[in-house]
């Protein structure tokens, strides 16, 4: 008897054995297997039988490799698992235009993701509502009723005269970095300012205002910002972190509960200008926030980018987001246009605008463009020490460049409240 493994393909990680016999051996008595010196009868039924052996094992790996599912996987027309990757059709999900601007009030916290919305007509009947908690309660009509959030947020920002959004399409464009100095700008001119930071997942701020170890208080009132100085207030959820290196692993509904918590609990008082730092893109904490500021005279949105095309294709985006949910562009600033030498004050081009830059981009999609801030190794130092950027180097070129958008923001929203 002679046992023989079979190795299958790599994908099943098997081996599978089989057996033959031999009718004869010539040494058969002492282990040898037929060979040269064989009887020819011996010889032919061995190799009847390894032919035998080969065309079952065959057979085995063909089922095999038919019963288990193929997975494709690489680019177009390539072969694998012998399927052409591009005789597979692969169903993509539907991310229709009409879902990424379904107001948060009008989809529940724990309402499925393909979630119509509680005004929608198909609202409690529609395919993706079986199995809802919500369902009876949306097909009653009840959940049209709007968040009574919206007018609480109305009623406690009604002394914030500027509402402004500060927004960016991609991470490390320097958009916390801009509104922390858009904040003491506004404050340097003598301006009551507040700045929100609804990055929950990244707080940066208290770090760049030099308020970390702070703590927030609560009176009858609400909840009291933190103080920068006499014009300056700030709310992070990094005043509320025990320690500063805590990770926050939150869901869209937790974060959407903290902002509204943020706007309707916090006492700003009577502010000129109410910035607000973001993160970057379009998630859970932008839509929260224009759902909220609805019905508050939001004054519109400041969109940071850098110079190069693979940040402005994602500020592109932005735009579109903010014309999807009706919210005004105040402008868009470009970030690190060039570079500052600090001993010859000589600027020099870093990220190469190889598609004209911000200020091309928002000509040919007629929104308004801001102004550049170049690159200074300062604005980092400003950045990790907590202070403005006037403090460190007031005559440089950052500073001046910052200073006159805070002048084309306070001039946009002018023209708004005209």
């Amino acid at each position: 008897k002679i046992l023989c493994w079979l190795k299958l393909p790599a994908e099943t990680g098997r081996r599978t054995p089989f057996f033959f016999f031999p009718a004869s051996a010539s040494r058969s008595e002492t282990g040898g297997l037929v060979g040269d010196d064989a009887e020819p009868s011996g010889r032919l039924t061995f190799v009847c039988g390894a032919v035998v052996g080969a065309v079952a094992a065959g057979a085995l790996t063909l089922a095999l490799t038919r019963a288990r599912p193929r997975e494709v996987v690489g680019d177009e027309g390539d072969i694998v698992n012998g399927v052409t990757s591009k005789s597979v059709e692969v169903a993509q999900p539907d991310v229709s235009s009409e879902e990424l601007v379904v107001p948060l009030q009008e989809r529940p916290d724990n309402a499925p993701e393909d979630c119509v919305g509680v005004s929608s007509e198909a609202a409690g009947k529609a395919a993706g509502c079986a199995g809802c908690p919500n369902q009876t309660l949306c097909a009653s009509g009840e959940a049209k009723k709007p968040d009574p959030a919206v007018a609480e947020v109305r009623d406690r920002l009604s002394g914030v005269k500027r509402k402004i959004l500060v927004l960016s399409g991609k991470g490390g464009v320097g958009k916390s970095t801009v509104s922390a100095q858009l904040a003491f700008g506004f404050a340097a001119r003598n301006l009551d300012a507040g700045l929100l930071d609804v990055d929950i997942c990244g707080p940066s701020v208290p770090r760049m205002l030099g308020l970390l170890g702070q703590d927030v208080h609560q009176s009858s009132e609400g909840w009291s910002p933190v103080y920068v100085d006499d014009r300056l207030a700030v709310m992070s959820i990094g005043f509320m972190l025990p320690n500063q290196d805590d990770a926050i692993i939150w869901r869209g509904p937790r974060k959407n509960g903290l902002i509204k918590q943020f706007l309707t609990d916090v006492n700003w008082g009577n502010l000129d200008a109410l910035i607000i730092d973001t993160p970057p893109g379009t998630s859970d904490e932008h839509l929260s926030i224009v759902t909220y500021l609805q019905e508050s005279s939001m004054d519109g949105a400041v969109i940071v980018t850098t110079p190069q095309e693979v940040s402005l294709m994602d500020v592109r985006k932005e735009i579109n987001f903010c014309r999807k949910v009706n919210m005004r562009i105040i402008g868009v600033i470009e970030n690190m246009s060039g570079f500052v030498c600090p001993h010859c004050n000589t600027e020099q081009t870093i990220f190469a605008p190889s598609t004209g830059g911000a200020e091309e981009m928002c000509r040919l999609m007629n929104v308004p463009f801001l102004g550049r801030i170049p690159l200074d190794s300062k604005v980092a130092q400003a950045g990790d020490a907590g202070v403005p950027l006037s403090q460190l180097n007031p005559d440089s070129t950052v500073a001046k460049a910052i200073d006159c958008v805070v002048s084309k923001i306070l001039f946009e929203t002018d023209v708004i409240k005209a």
